[in-house]
């Protein structure tokens, strides 16, 4: 690996560096000038963007050797082609918004091991870093110097941190890169950065966001705390510092129990003031990324018949991180309800996102057709990428390229995506840009125009992410998709009640509300699959089944008026090849046998919750 030199017109700023305070107050003036001549929609518009992404500047994307730069990889997410693997490589069509999450565990030394000349740049294990030349050799280096404190009861700085200097100013590479590549109305930037807490090997990762660029000197990361309720402490001092925040769990499939547990972390039962900031702080939940999706699983949802995708069952080959349902969003989801019905407040009302948790510095690299891989070396190369590991997490053949961040905001603007997302008015795909509506309330009309829908559910009820109250009569929920304009079309819509019976254990009922062509419901309410195009031979599929546009509506007739409850959109495709089968088209080699050689790629929205208190 080569050290990244210092370039003119790198936005780097050293400790020394100050701006005028007149200077800056001019530049915040003119940005929030831009900012506000960008036109609104009231009726909003879905934009889409990755909120989960490494580069060079987190040490396991580093030590890969593949990944970019901040600053490059907001040129990507921008459409530039940049080099991966020795090859041009491009997303193709631009993302709307991005949030670079890089680890706050060891920035300072990865600040340290580019920019030479900085302290700590000439440090031997840095030295021996930088001259690293294969995988192999970069994992066990991994290994040796960091995974065993990262994943231990009280993780520790490296004998090579630099210091909180080199901290700061790997902070501030990520900070500047963000404003350097911010347009408002275009494209928005969102700083960010990962808490990357993992003990006893159980994920417990957060990525924190910010309203703008108003944050601290310095991030943090679990050597300061490896205890989630310490990083909502710390949450709040930043708040009273005067930053607008928030946090998003990822990977709880990998938590091993502990993300959604039942007590706090003193062993006390969950209550109120532990329900409540927890609400406060981490108001969504990443559904989906690289290392598979977290809504269910197969074989524990057996009745879910579109359960059996990217679950990602070789997970559970590391650090015994065992699949149970206490670690999935669904489950999470609706036992929130039980605590909102005994505490008053509810500390899983989450709403949905996703990402990619590529290490390869491409936000938003999702096509299964464009997939090379998301951590460097270790599945760059296909062979690696059909037999072997990820960095000790998850077989390469059992991953898959990630997931997109659907949020709906009256315009572009770091402010707008943020406070959509703090509403819940999110969604997450697999990857394809599906654009769902969803609307909840009594006597909501069923309507073919779309428009309609949209301006009668925002003045009679609520969208995703919201709350209905105290109703009368039961609830009519209305929906619309259309598909990826360059991509597949769509099966089916269906919406996910759940609820919790009388010992607090989460129930589900699945309806299939609106799908494509002429097909019946069985007397059971099965519905036929929609079929499948795919050609393995070739990798190619055809739009002769499923359909660009659904929409409809749907009546709980089973309302309970004084029941907690909540409801979610779960939108599928039609089957489409995976990126495997793209891989083995490509390289003349065979289909892997124990993965499926199609997928039916969707989109899940965040619920909307009924509650019966007033």
């Amino acid at each position: 690996m080569k050290a990244v030199a210092q370039v003119a017109g790198f936005a780097i700023l050293l400790t020394a560096f100050v701006v005028a305070d007149d200077a800056r107050g001019a530049a915040e003036q003119s940005l929030a000038d831009r900012e506000a001549a960008v036109p609104e929609n009231p009726l909003k518009d879905a934009y889409f963007g990755e909120q989960h992404v490494h580069t060079s500047y987190s040490l396991d994307a580093y030590i890969g050797g593949e990944a970019l730069t901040p600053d490059d990889a907001y040129r990507f997410a921008k459409g530039n082609a940049v080099t991966v693997y020795g090859k041009p490589h491009s997303i193709g069509r631009p993302l709307d918004f991005v949030a670079i999450t890089d680890h706050a565990e060891f920035l300072g030394e990865m600040y340290a091991a580019q920019v030479e000349g900085s302290p700590g740049y000439d440090n031997p294990t840095l030295v021996e870093l930088r001259g690293l030349d294969n995988f192999d050799d970069q994992e066990a280096w991994f290994l040796k110097y960091v995974v065993s404190s990262n994943r231990s009861a009280t993780p520790q700085h490296t004998d090579f941190y630099p210091g909180d200097d080199a901290l700061h100013n790997g902070w501030k590479v990520m900070v500047d890169a963000a404003e350097l590549h911010y347009v408002p109305g275009t494209f928005t930037t969102i700083p960010a950065f990962e808490w990357s807490a993992a003990p006893k090997g159980g994920n417990m990762h957060r990525n924190v966001f910010f309203h703008d660029t108003k944050v601290p000197r310095l991030p943090f990361s679990a050597v300061d705390s490896n205890n989630e309720e310490e990083l909502w402490d710390w949450l709040a001092e930043q708040e009273r510092a005067g930053s607008t925040l928030l946090a998003i769990p990822h990977n709880s499939n990998a938590s091993k129990g502990f993300m959604f547990e039942p007590v706090d972390n003193k062993g006390e039962p969950i209550d109120a003031d532990y329900a409540r900031t927890r609400a406060k702080w981490e108001p969504l939940i990443e559904m989906m990324q690289i290392k598979a999706n977290s809504e269910v699983n197969r074989k524990l949802w057996p009745a879910d018949e579109f359960a059996d995708f990217e679950n990602g069952d070789s997970i559970q080959n590391y650090s015994d991180r065992t699949f149970e349902k206490e670690n999935f969003v669904r489950w999470a989801a609706i036992k929130g309800l039980h605590y909102d019905k005994m505490l008053g407040v509810n500390p899983y009302k989450f709403g949905f996102v996703g990402g990619t948790d590529s290490h390869n510095g491409t936000p938003g690299d999702v096509a299964e057709a464009n997939y090379v891989g998301s951590h460097g070396g270790a599945d760059g190369p296909v062979k690696r990428r059909r037999d072997e590991d990820i960095a000790g997490w998850i077989m390469g053949r059992d991953s898959n390229p990630g997931a997109l961040t659907g949020v709906w905001a009256p315009k572009n603007t770091r402010g707008a995506i943020f406070d959509a997302m703090k509403a819940r008015e999110t969604f997450a795909t697999s990857g394809p840009r599906i654009k769902v509506r969803f609307f909840g309330a009594p006597g909501l009309a069923t309507s073919s125009d779309p428009v309609a829908l949209v301006k009668e559910g925002y003045k009679q009820g609520v969208p995703m992410g919201g709350t209905l109250e105290d109703l009368g009569e039961a609830p009519t929920f209305t929906v619309h998709a259309m598909k990826d304009p360059v991509g597949a079309n769509l099966d089916r819509i269906q919406i996910i009640k759940g609820w919790v019976d009388d010992e607090g254990e989460p129930q589900e009922k699945i309806v299939d509300v609106v799908w494509s062509g002429s097909r019946k419901q069985d007397a059971d309410g099965k519905l036929p699959p929609v079929g499948n195009t795919v050609d393995v031979k070739t990798a190619r599929y055809e739009n002769s089944i499923g359909s660009a546009e659904l929409i409809g509506s749907w009546t709980d007739t089973e309302f309970d008026p004084k029941q907690h409850a909540l409801y979610y959109t779960r939108v599928l495709e039609i089957p489409t090849p995976r990126w495997s089968t793209y891989d083995a088209v490509r390289n003349d080699l065979p289909l892997l046998s124990d993965v499926p050689s199609s997928v039916q790629e969707r989109a899940w929205t965040s619920p909307i919750w009924y509650s019966p208190k007033g």
